[in-house]
Order: C-alpha cells, then structure tokens, then sequence
C-alpha cells in the first residue's frame, strides 16, 4: 500500500511540474536527481514514468532515458479536434443543469476575456478562456468524461505554452462564438445543436491556425 501511495505521490508530482512548466518540453527526467530532490525511490518514479509515458506526456528513449514529450503542430491539431469531440458532448450534457448563475459567470468571464485581448494579456486570456469552457462542462454528471475534458485542455495548455499558436483575429471572433453558445444554453436548445456549436467552436480555432500557419509558410 505504501509503495502504491509513493508511485501515486511521484506521478503527481511529476505530471504538476510538467503541466506548470517546471519541467519543460526536452526536460531531461533523471530518477537519481528526482529521488534525491523528493525523498522517494527510483522504483515509484520508474512507474510513475510508465504511466506518464502511456498518457502521452513523456517519452522514454532507449539510451537516454525519460524526456518530457515535445510536441509539435500535428500534436495540438489532433488534441484540439479530440477536444472538440469530447467538449461538445460534455456541454451538450452539462447544458440543461447549468444555473442562471452559472450563465451569469460565463458572460462575465467572456467580458474579462475581452478586457485582456484589449489589453494584449494573451496569458490572461487563455486562462479565462479555459475556464470558460470547463464552466460550460463542469454541470456535466459523467464524471469521466469532465475528467477527460480537464485533460485535454491541460494538455493543450502544455503545447501552446512550448510553441505560440495563434491566428490573427481569431480570438475576437471566438468572444462572439462564446456569446451564441451561451444564448443557445440559456434558451433550452436542443442538446445537439448545442453539442455542435461547442465542437464547431474548437474546430474553427483549429482551422484558423492551420491556415493562418499555411500562409506564413507559403510566403
């Protein structure tokens, strides 16, 4: 049970430092180094590696040993688009239980996220942004599927802070998208136009950038 706590403690640690940066893409695991740095031995640590390796946020080389995972373009597409799904689902199921309060602090937050484009907070706005979407899911009784929501959004976070994504004007247009979506929850849609409007959402971002990357190495 003990050895099951510290595998445990040496996942978590690892998976906080990895998603707040700490420990950056390229970073270099050393289970020698961890161990003397957490006071835990290197057999949680090689597990807790394992389990980050299969959830796709280390790879371990031969030769070389555990590095955190670099992602690249194709990594944020296909974690975007699988966000899409999955959000759009989880909102169209979080919509009929979500409160007028609950839609007063979504409007209030695409507000702030407004005041921070017109501020050029780019930070300010993507956390925002985040919590925007996981309100809109956070009513949702499948507890899983929120889970996996939350982690794939933690893991776009991860990507977009290793390379900056973005597309010019894209995100004023996404204030107005997340104006429609609110006027359709808070109107009783039907489910699934919700759930379509939430995962066209995510896809038009995807799109933007695609283009908008295309362009730029086309020139």
């Amino acid at each position: 049970m003990a050895a099951a706590s510290k595998a445990e403690q040496a996942y978590l640690t690892l998976k906080e430092r990895i998603m707040d940066g700490t420990f950056g893409p390229g970073r270099r695991l050393v289970i020698d180094q961890l161990g003397r740095e957490f006071n835990i031995s290197s057999v949680p640590w090689r597990e807790s590696l394992r389990r980050l390796e299969a959830e796709g946020w280390v790879e371990i080389i031969p030769n070389v040993g555990a590095i955190v995972k670099t992602f690249d373009t194709d990594a944020w597409k296909h974690t975007m688009l699988l966000l899409a799904r999955i959000e759009g689902y989880a909102t169209a199921l979080s919509s009929e239980h979500l409160t007028a309060d609950d839609i007063t602090h979504a409007r209030s937050l695409n507000k702030e996220m407004g005041d921070a484009l017109a501020n050029f907070d780019t930070g300010r706005f993507g956390q925002l942004n985040r919590e925007f979407h996981e309100l809109l899911c956070s009513r949702c009784a499948d507890a899983r599927l929120n889970d996996m929501v939350i982690s794939e959004w933690a893991r776009a976070e991860v990507i977009r802070r290793s390379a900056f994504w973005y597309a010019p004007g894209r995100a004023l247009a996404s204030l107005t998208e997340h104006e429609s979506l609110i006027d359709l929850i808070e109107g009783g849609a039907d489910p699934e136009m919700i759930e379509t409007a939430a995962r066209r959402h995510e896809i038009k971002t995807v799109d933007a950038v695609l283009k908008y990357d295309a362009e730029r190495d086309g020139h």
